[in-house]
């Protein structure tokens, strides 16, 4: 194992599939200087400009660049600097990357990996700081991944590049400095498989991305109550891994969801009442209100889905009756 950051290990996972296969390429805003959170820096010096690709300033370009590039048969990995910005390339990516293999009759498909760093990140406000994974989930078409450790940026990476389909990569900013061990030959993570983060008998707790980490921390705050708590990261939001949570819900007897964005018809709105509709066992959210990201510290600090947050709806979960 090696120990390496967020940052370190998606950067290591691009250089090792480029490597590996000339079809793979990435292209966006000042990649040429690393992007803007350093992500790919000294890859333009090793494959050169016609590979680690510097473009113009407009998302839609680029993303219809790399959906006909990715038809024609290359591998493209689209860098959109900020989660928000991909809004600006919704038609390319929903409308015709997503649909083009239905549309061909499978004569044509789109692997295509689009970077999108999501979440709060200080204070970035309202318009650099979404989590907007519930709206690719609900688009056919389109693969969902969110890594929330070093080893699963560089695995999960890995996968989405290997993919035939189109992959929505995110990756939370908050994430980008946090260091783990990561296993030093290349291991590509299965598609659509969680992660048990630890066992528990009471309570299935289920999250992604950065939240994970403040799930985990509320694990440790409730099992020092005398909770037990059966904890998931999802990992892959589309496919997600209905086998792991149904299995542990049933044992558990009851499911809570928790994540950064916004609680109204969020992605976890989609596992509870699955659980919920299946099971049959009581079922809650711990989510963001429906608010913009403020710029303010305090306020900002208002939307967090912190452990202490996550906690307290557990406990009011386990005090319900089934």
């Amino acid at each position: 194992m090696a120990e390496m950051s967020y940052l370190e290990a998606g950067a290591l996972a691009l250089a090792e599939a480029m490597r590996a296969d000339p079809r793979v390429w990435a292209l966006g805003e000042d990649l040429g200087r690393g992007g803007v959170f350093g992500q790919y820096k000294g890859l333009q010096a090793e494959f050169g400009p016609g590979r680690i690709v510097d473009t113009p300033i407009s998302e839609a370009a680029i993303m219809a660049v790399a959906t006909g590039a990715a038809m024609l048969g290359t591998r493209p990995v689209v860098e959109m600097r900020f989660a928000d910005f991909a809004l600006c390339a919704i038609d390319e990516l929903v409308n015709q990357a997503a649909k083009a293999r239905y549309m061909f009759g499978g004569q044509t498909r789109v692997p295509l990996v689009v970077r999108e760093p999501m979440g709060r990140w200080r204070s970035s406000a309202a318009q650099h700081s979404q989590s907007l994974e519930a709206w690719y989930v609900h688009v056919p078409g389109l693969v969902v991944l969110a890594p929330s450790t070093p080893a699963d940026n560089r695995a999960l990476l890995a996968a989405a590049i290997a993919c035939d389909d189109p992959v929505v990569y995110l990756e939370h900013k908050n994430l980008w400095p946090l260091r783990g061990e990561v296993p030093e030959v290349a291991e590509a993570e299965p598609i659509g498989k969680a992660r048990r983060v630890r066992a528990g008998r009471d309570l299935t707790l289920v999250s992604w991305s950065a939240t994970v980490h403040e799930a985990a921390r509320a694990a440790e705050l409730l099992a020092a109550e005398g909770i037990s708590v059966d904890l998931f990261d999802l990992r892959s939001l589309w496919p997600w891994d209905r086998e792991a949570v149904l299995g542990s819900a049933a044992c558990t007897g009851r499911l809570l969801v928790a994540h950064e964005a916004v609680r109204d018809a969020g992605f976890g709105a989609e596992i509870a009442a699955t659980v919920a509709e299946e099971l049959g066992v009581p079922v809650a959210r711990v989510a963001a209100p429906r608010l913009p990201v403020p710029y303010s510290p305090p306020l900002e600090a208002e939307l967090e889905v912190d452990a202490g947050r996550i906690a307290t709806a557990a406990r009011r979960l386990l005090e319900r009756r089934r």
